[in-house]
């Protein structure tokens, strides 16, 4: 079976970028019907972040579906949605825009294109634009955008001018059946228990942590405090043991110190009186 042009045109759409000229042309000139070369001749070199869009479309095809998918399941919903929902309805969008996003830039890295922060903004608008329109959710499934997409575009009248290759089919984004929709919503939503689960035990480990640090250091302050009392409790055994001894030699002090005095004054007594014999001699 030949191929045909959309088969070709998603090949070429997920060379590297600076080969893409080299390989279109070489599969052209590869190809034996002139009428099919002329048309791979034709087919126009994809913006950055319209390439990084398709290697992803194609190498992480389910998940983008699902994706998509649940987008298109959500846009039915939001009508029978209120305020509060919506909103949170916008916040889920978002999160999952920006997962998608990031998935695509990191494979485009591996793929050795450099990802600049302008052109992961560009990802994340044309992925988004996926989520609100169902023409620029086709193109981008199609795996053969030709340039970014913006949120608020109206995709439905020109599909030429976003797919190389022709248009893109509104089935390739596949629908999924209800059963299927009712097992990934109550997926999702045991997911999300999950992650408030794994979050509330986390934050338990954490205070858990914290309360052993506590405990460490109260244990440490409480080791140390009792230490220093000891020795400051045999420093006091010494210091009374050496106040009694020195009040005892106090005593031995002022006790020699009333005996000398004492025999000063025996002594002052015995000169008065040996003076006193002097004086009642007469001299010679």
């Amino acid at each position: 079976m030949a191929p045909r042009l959309t088969d070709i045109a998603r090949e070429l759409y997920s060379v590297p970028l600076p080969e893409f000229v080299s390989a279109r042309n070489a599969r052209a000139a590869g190809t034996s019907d002139p009428e099919l070369a002329a048309q791979i001749r034709t087919l126009k070199k994809p913006s950055v972040a319209a390439w990084i869009v398709n290697v992803f479309a194609q190498e992480r095809a389910p998940q983008l579906e699902e994706a998509l998918q649940l987008a298109g399941e959500l846009r039915e919903a939001q009508e029978d949605l209120d305020a509060r929902a919506l909103a949170q309805l916008g916040r889920d969008r978002r999160a999952l825009t920006n997962r998608l996003a990031e998935a695509a830039a990191e494979l485009a890295e591996t793929r050795g294109e450099r990802v600049t922060a302008s052109t992961r903004g560009a990802v994340q608008q044309t992925i988004a634009a996926a989520f609100f329109d169902p023409a620029a959710a086709a193109a981008v499934a199609s795996g053969r955008l030709l340039r970014e997409l913006e949120p608020s575009g109206d995709y439905e009248g020109d599909p030429d001018a976003l797919v190389g290759g022709g248009p893109p089919q509104a089935s390739e984004v596949a629908a999924a059946p209800r059963d299927e929709v009712k097992a990934r919503r109550e997926r999702r939503e045991a997911e999300r228990a999950l992650r408030a689960a794994e979050q509330s035990r986390e934050r338990a480990v954490r205070d858990a942590a914290s309360a052993d640090r506590s405990l460490r250091a109260a244990t440490l302050r409480v080791e140390e405090l009792d230490r220093r009392e000891r020795e400051l409790g045999a420093e006091l055994v010494a210091v009374r043991r050496d106040a009694t001894r020195a009040r005892a030699s106090l005593e031995e002090a002022q006790a020699e110190q009333e005996s000398r005095a004492r025999a000063v004054d025996d002594a002052e007594e015995a000169v008065a009186h040996a003076r006193r014999g002097v004086e009642d001699r007469p001299a010679d």
